[in-house]
């Protein structure tokens, strides 16, 4: 691992940040915690792991990427963008009327959206499904599923974690963004989920813990193959890289304002 590389993964993180806190603050509504905490597993996953062809979206061979937690899709588009999927100035017209970029994926509107998302809990259930038909296919391509550790109050869920430990899915990782808030408060308050760790080893997968903001951590687990499907719990700070939206679940729904735009920009612009 280059330490040039893991600065260049630094600096698209923080320029995907920029984008996000521009493209919200233009909408005037949207989703910055969850988005910004997510910033750096995105930036590794396109610029270093995945295997992908922006230019030829639909090739076969392509790795996936489930996007389940959809609300915070501000860090799909604005990632999709900067790896030339599309141009980047689409992004000014997220949640805007007949934009391409809804307030939640839809699959069938932009190049390099897999599936369309919004309901919480059902990400699991599509990405076990396309790493089946992979299996089945007898094909080389992987499945990446991102999660929310809210999302885990979900029954279905766990469902599909059943589901992809009976079929021994190695062509499944799921990253959990265990950034501890939801909507309505801390996820501790809302549903304590105790150990997702002890759950998910019951359930038969392999599990690793990492710090969600430490690309090097990133790295090292995410290209990881084992027999039985894999879960990432990454442990994130909600508004990551924005002072005054770190660790305030307040921030999960809420777009800036004009004077908060210019403030998070200013901060953002110091880390480059």
């Amino acid at each position: 691992m280059k330490t040039k590389n893991v600065q260049k993964l630094k600096q698209i993180a923080n320029q995907i940040r920029q984008d996000i806190i521009e493209m919200l603050y233009r909408a005037g509504s949207g989703h910055p915690a969850g988005a910004l905490g997510m910033a750096d597993i995105f930036a590794v996953l396109y610029f270093s792991v995945l295997s992908h062809t922006p230019e030829r979206p639909d090739n076969p061979n392509r790795d996936r990427v489930v996007l389940s937690n959809g609300h915070i899709c501000p860090v799909l588009y604005a990632t999709l963008a900067r790896a030339g999927y599309f141009p980047l100035v689409k992004l000014k017209t997220l949640r805007k009327i007949n934009s391409d970029l809804q307030g939640h994926p839809h699959n069938l509107d932009l190049p390099g959206v897999e599936t369309s998302s919004g309901p919480l809990g059902q990400g699991i259930s599509q990405a076990v499904g396309m790493a089946l038909a992979g299996k089945m296919d007898k094909a080389w391509h992987h499945i990446y599923c991102l999660t929310s550790d809210g999302e885990h109050n979900e029954g279905q869920l766990w469902e599909a974690v059943m589901t992809a430990n009976k079929y021994k899915l190695n062509n499944l990782t799921v990253i959990v963004d265990y950034n501890r808030i939801q909507i309505d408060g801390f996820t501790k308050d809302i549903m304590p989920l105790a150990s997702l760790r002890n759950k998910y080893l019951a359930f038969g997968w392999e599990v690793k813990e990492v710090g969600g903001n430490n690309i090097r951590e990133l790295l090292r687990v995410l290209p990881l193959r084992k027999n039985k499907p894999l879960v990432i719990i990454a442990h994130t700070t909600p508004g990551q890289g924005v002072s005054f939206m770190e660790d305030k679940w307040q921030w999960h729904g809420q777009a800036p304002d004009k004077d908060q735009t210019a403030e998070a920009l200013a901060e953002l612009k110091t880390k480059i």
